[in-house]
């Protein structure tokens, strides 16, 4: 059992995957800077200073003006602004995933083109009718 884990980890496709999930984390870290440090001040800027990630509704008592101090003083908040930044991180990571792939695939060149199909064989009822007719001589 040993020697089959062996086997399956020393195959390329594991370890281009684990490659792949440790980039990938490290990138998300950088799109989150990206969003919060960069992104979200522009959007402020045009939204008259608006922040998305502090929008919240509080859904318990007391009064709170900001979501971390409902969150030091552990009220339930629904926190719908983290819930926007969440998708606008999703949409910037996907966006630059996608012009990564095509970078890659563009840099791969054009895939070559496909051996032309061999010409098919006769089908079932021709073979058979070949038969009947050699068996009638």
């Amino acid at each position: 059992m040993i020697k089959e884990f062996k086997d399956f980890i020393a195959k390329g496709n594991v370890m281009d995957m684990a490659v792949g999930i440790i980039i990938g984390a490290a990138f998300t870290a950088i799109v989150g800077s990206l969003v919060a440090d960069l992104i979200n001040p522009i959007i402020s800027l045009f939204m008259g200073g608006l922040d998305f990630a502090g929008l919240f509704a509080n859904l318990g008592g007391g009064e709170f003006t900001t979501i971390a101090a409902a969150d030091e003083a552990g009220a339930a908040v629904f926190a719908y602004g983290r819930f926007i930044m969440a998708i606008i991180n999703f949409l910037i990571i996907a966006f630059v995933v996608f012009l990564l792939v095509k970078a890659v695939n563009k840099a791969k060149g054009p895939e070559p083109e496909a051996a032309p199909a061999e010409p098919a064989g006769p089908t079932q009822e021709e073979l058979l009718a070949d038969i009947l007719a050699a068996l009638k001589k």
